[in-house]
């Protein structure tokens, strides 16, 4: 439990979590770190193809969770619990003397802390991706963007601070961290094939369809923004909100999800009736299951009044949706190896590597 959580200002001395001062958790987080580093060195300076998947899944996972905590600092009301940008308050970059909770400044400086875990995940990507031999120059130029994608996401995520979250820049915050994730899945999926020329697998119907999922699930993201800028979950109590009409909004968000979903279903049956590979199949069903799973969390927090737990879930729900999404569209077409004569001899290398397993 966290310790103190009354408004009065505080020290960093007096945050505890657990009954262990912040900045005891803030030691052990960086020695863990470490460590962690030490014994991955080798995955990083030596990489193989498996070990660069594992990263490249890493790099899913943490730009999608950062997402995750964030919707945890608003649910808290803890978004200006460090109310300075870049340091958490105009005198210290930790949190001293916030006036906020020591709850409410935990939560905000945690969420902080993890936005240079996510970057250190990307470099160490980029890193890796150098390191490889032979070397893939795709794969050099995804990893190159996200670590710059990442700093945007903190600079917005200042904004979104300095705005003193106006429901615009928090919804910027959001969907700029779903831009990410859409490279994030990119380089996992090109880690998975060698490099030549996109030979679609489906239908060319099959492949409107999935092309069409990504645009609509993109603004069923952006649809959820409005309805949290609209909602009661703002990240202080002195947040702006937009005033639109709730049930309006939340029926044009729930209207873009039955989409989503209808077009999910069209394509499982396209994708049954003509050509298609496994993997596209699978992912179809997959994006079905993980509607359903997200629809049901989505009506029960709008009939329970939306509840804090049940709006972190949905955040996740969303995350997972939209991963499910990007990967029925990349499984809709797959590269094949093509040695090109004349090419230098690292890139036919590379061509010829077998990387899938």
């Amino acid at each position: 439990m966290i310790a103190d959580p009354g408004p009065a200002a505080i020290a960093t001395d007096d945050i505890e979590l657990l009954s262990l001062p912040l900045w005891a958790w803030q030691i052990a987080f960086a020695v863990f770190g470490v460590i962690a580093l030490v014994v991955l060195a080798r995955t990083i300076w030596e990489p193989t193809t498996r070990s660069l998947r594992w990263w490249a899944l890493g790099n899913i996972v943490v730009n999608t969770g950062i997402a995750v905590t964030g919707a945890t600092v608003r649910v808290t009301s803890s978004g200006l619990g460090c109310s300075q940008w870049p340091k958490c308050t105009e005198e210290s970059f930790v949190p001293i003397d916030t006036g906020h909770s020591a709850f409410n400044a935990a939560i905000e400086f945690g969420n902080r802390t993890l936005t240079f875990v996510v970057l250190a995940v990307g470099v160490i990507v980029l890193v890796a991706c150098l390191r490889m031999r032979p070397r893939r120059r795709d794969l050099i130029r995804l990893a190159a963007i996200i670590p710059v994608g990442v700093l945007g996401q903190g600079v917005v995520g200042g904004i979104t601070v300095w705005t003193k979250l106006h429901p615009a820049s928090v919804a910027a915050h959001f969907l700029l961290s779903m831009v990410v994730v859409v490279l994030t899945v990119a380089f996992y999926v090109r880690c998975r094939e060698p490099q030549g020329p996109l030979r679609v697998t489906v239908s060319p119907t099959a492949r409107r369809l999935a092309t069409a999922l990504v645009g609509l699930g993109f603004l069923l993201l952006v649809a959820g923004t409005v309805v949290t800028g609209n909602g009661p979950h703002g990240g202080d109590a002195e947040a702006p909100r937009w005033g639109f009409d709730m049930v309006l909004v939340a029926r044009i968000h729930s209207t873009l999800a039955w989409s989503v979903l209808i077009g999910a279903v069209a394509m499982v049956l396209l994708l049954a009736r003509g050509p298609a590979s496994r993997t596209a199949r699978t992912q179809a069903w997959l994006l079905i299951a993980v509607l359903l799973v997200q629809g049901a969390i989505g009506y029960t927090q709008y009939v329970m009044g939306l509840p804090e737990w049940l709006v972190v879930l949905h955040v996740l729900g969303s995350g997972l949706t939209w991963i499910a999404i990007l990967r029925l569209y990349f499984a809709t077409a797959e590269r094949v190896a093509v040695s090109v004569p004349g090419s230098p001899p690292e890139d036919r290398a590379a061509a010829a590597a077998p990387t899938r397993s």
